[in-house]
């Protein structure tokens, strides 16, 4: 069962079926609606006796737990007793409401409001009548004179107003003033000091031909103004009053946008480009090169698209022996990356080969920023190996980059050193600061992909670091700047820490469907260097994170194998082989795929993977191996094993620590004995 939260106006929540849930009394009401207002954060028990009376009776702190009890059988009716609660949790000092973005509709209405700003009008005015017919009063109304709840009504409310006005541009630019006239004139007369609703309204009337009366509608919003608070109008209501008694053409309605504008735009600009630029013409593959940026943010077919032309349009450039400009095609293709596991091996290392060919084919005088972006595309698609060019070339390029004036070439330098930012376990904290930089610097100069990629680096270090607050809020950024831009790849990464972010707070049964429903997001998402293997991986992780399951403990689960009876382990296969051995009882056989064990690669997932490995060591009592284990996880002992990626976790790094501390000392004593 979801359960859904309503605080548009009284407090209530349901079954996500159309039942109601009963919620008791008016404190238990207010304890949720309190949790609610703190937005999936802790909220102390000292708060909430604080924030339910006036002068709390003694037995304040158990009234507040008895609330809590009730809520917690009403919301999760089917909880076996004993079991944590996965709705309303107990943490720390107090409690918090894990409820999900979509269940609240305060929260939904907020993101519909965001989105419908970017949206074209159609698609915009559908999303704001849906999330304005989701109020059913005033924001949580029982508690309007509530201190908690101040702060919290007058944010919703200004949003709702907002979201009015939004609804009624909408109707305009679709050419449907006569529609937007009622609302506006109800709308001025509640809110007399909302310019931009007067605004709109006097628009919308004379669109629809009655000029006087929005003459008139201006005037009485001048007239109040003045009056009644001693100001006059601002420019917009001025321009507007000039424009009108002028006639101005830019007032006439527009013809309705729709979606056949941007068909017909492409259309005219790629007839008008094959007919102005000829075909050999080499600013063709630099063109080429750009659209084919554009298309690999698209995900999906567009990326795996994107990355089979990007090889064509290098050996297009060779083959005319022109090095300035292979170094223009082969850097231009600067599409910010997040994952360090590459898609295509072979085809990175060819893209890697023409880079160092073109490097060293460059005149000395050649512009820097060619031989930077050129040594950012090594250090890119050099990430997840162990070759020491990858980190080599990314300092090169990130020295280069600084000396220039050029804030989009050293964002993606930046990328390139992040990826290269691997060398040893327990380097969250150098990744951060990466990320910060990068959103700083995209944000200042409009660089939408790359600010992006800083927050999902950002939610990816917090989230090693435990800093799951600071994770959060990176992953609302990237959402809706994904929402804002059409980015459909972020919501894949998003939608993985959702799934982490269960796991890391121990709710298995939420994290195991939103891992499986994350997983399903991936299939087809052109990123099988992310995808192939991870949803078991995930799966595995969840059981032995918890710290309550060895590997004697593990059972095959049907979830985990495909038609064939085999799970599809993918690269991960070498690190849980032991383990999955362990569990069928065939010690010998776990023991030989020890032995034979490889290096984990130095990318997201170095901590996770060591981790298996002492799993399987301490296990196996494999000296060899616990001790290699410890060199490698002990700089990481402050972060959480595997949160580093934002996909998966295997818990603290200092309790594998100190499992394979204890089993190499039990060892050694009982050689001593």
């Amino acid at each position: 069962m979801q359960v859904t939260f309503g605080v548009l106006g009284p407090v209530v929540a349901g079954d996500g079926a159309g039942g109601a849930i009963a919620l008791k009394g008016p404190r238990h009401r207010a304890v949720l609606a309190r949790l609610i207002v703190a937005r999936r954060h802790v909220v102390p028990v000292a708060r909430l006796v604080d924030d339910l009376w006036a002068q709390p009776p003694a037995d304040a702190v158990g009234a507040v737990r008895t609330f809590v009890a009730a809520l917690r059988r009403a919301l999760e009716p089917e909880r076996p007793p004993r079991t944590p609660a996965r709705l309303l949790v107990t943490e720390g000092p107090g409690y918090a409401l894990r409820a999900e973005p979509g269940t609240v509709d305060a929260w939904r209405f907020e993101q519909a409001v965001t989105a419908a700003a970017s949206l074209p009008p159609g698609d915009a005015l559908a999303c704001l009548e849906e999330a304005l017919g989701w109020w059913r009063g005033s924001a949580y109304a029982e508690f309007a004179e509530e201190a908690w709840a101040r702060s919290e009504r007058s944010r919703l409310g200004e949003l709702r107003l907002r979201a009015v006005e939004l609804q009624a541009g909408a109707r305009l630019d679709l050419g449907r003033a006569a529609d937007a006239v009622p609302d506006l004139d109800a709308h001025v007369a509640e809110h007399p000091w909302r310019e931009d609703a007067w605004r709109l309204l006097a628009l919308a009337l004379y669109r629809t031909g009655r000029q006087g009366d929005a003459l008139a509608v201006l005037r009485r919003a001048r007239a109040l103004l003045v009056e009644q608070l001693g100001v006059d109008p601002g420019p917009a209501l001025r321009r507007l009053e000039a424009d009108i008694l002028g006639q101005a053409r830019h007032l006439d309605p527009a013809q309705p946008r729709t979606g056949d504008a941007a068909e017909r735009v492409w259309a005219r600009a790629t007839t008008a480009y094959d007919r102005a630029v000829a075909s050999g013409a080499r600013v063709r593959l630099d063109s080429t090169v750009g659209l084919l940026r554009n298309l690999a943010v698209t995900g999906g077919g567009g990326l795996e698209a994107a990355r089979e032309h990007r090889v064509a349009a290098i050996e297009a450039a060779e083959e005319l022996g022109d090095a300035e400009l292979t170094a223009r095609v082969i850097g231009a293709y600067d599409v910010p990356a997040i994952w360090t596991r590459v898609d295509d091996p072979p085809q990175a290392a060819q893209v890697v080969a023409a880079a160092e060919r073109t490097l060293a084919a460059l005149r000395p005088d050649a512009h820097p920023a060619a031989r930077a972006r050129l040594l950012a595309t090594i250090a890119l698609e050099s990430r997840g190996t162990s070759s020491a060019r990858g980190p080599q070339a990314a300092r090169q390029a990130e020295e280069l980059a600084r000396g220039l004036d050029d804030p989009a070439l050293l964002a993606f330098t930046l990328n390139g050193l992040f990826m290269q930012t691997f060398s040893r376990a327990g380097l969250a904290a150098r990744r951060d600061a990466i990320g910060a930089e990068l959103i700083a610097l995209s944000a200042r100069n409009g660089l939408t992909t790359y600010e992006v990629t800083g927050h999902l680096i950002r939610l990816q270090a917090r989230s090693a670091l435990a800093d799951f607050e600071g994770a959060d809020s990176h992953a609302r950024a990237a959402d809706l700047l994904a929402v804002r831009h059409e980015l459909p790849l972020v919501g894949v990464f998003t939608d993985w820490y959702a799934a982490l972010r269960l796991a890391a707070t121990g709710q298995t049964p939420a994290a195991e469907t939103a891992y499986r429903e994350a997983a399903a997001r991936l299939d087809g998402a052109g990123m099988p260097g992310l995808e192939h293997g991870l949803l078991p991986l995930a799966q595995l992780c969840l059981r032995l994170g918890s710290g309550r399951h060895t590997p004697n403990d593990l059972r095959f689960e049907e979830s985990w194998a495909e038609s064939d009876g085999r799970a599809d382990w993918g690269p991960y296969e070498p690190w849980a082989r032991p383990l999955l051995l362990l569990a069928q009882g065939r010690r010998g056989e776990a023991a030989k795929a020890l032995r034979r064990l490889p290096e984990p690669p130095r990318d997201l997932l170095l901590e996770a993977l060591w981790c298996l490995a002492a799993r399987a060591a301490i296990a196996l009592d494999d000296r060899e191996t616990m001790e290699r284990a410890h060199a490698e996880l002990s700089p990481a002992e402050g972060e959480l094993a595997g949160a580093g990626s934002g996909l998966i976790t295997l818990g603290p790094v200092a309790r594998h620590l100190d499992d394979l501390t204890t089993a190499l000392r039990r060892g050694r004593a009982g050689r001593r004995a």
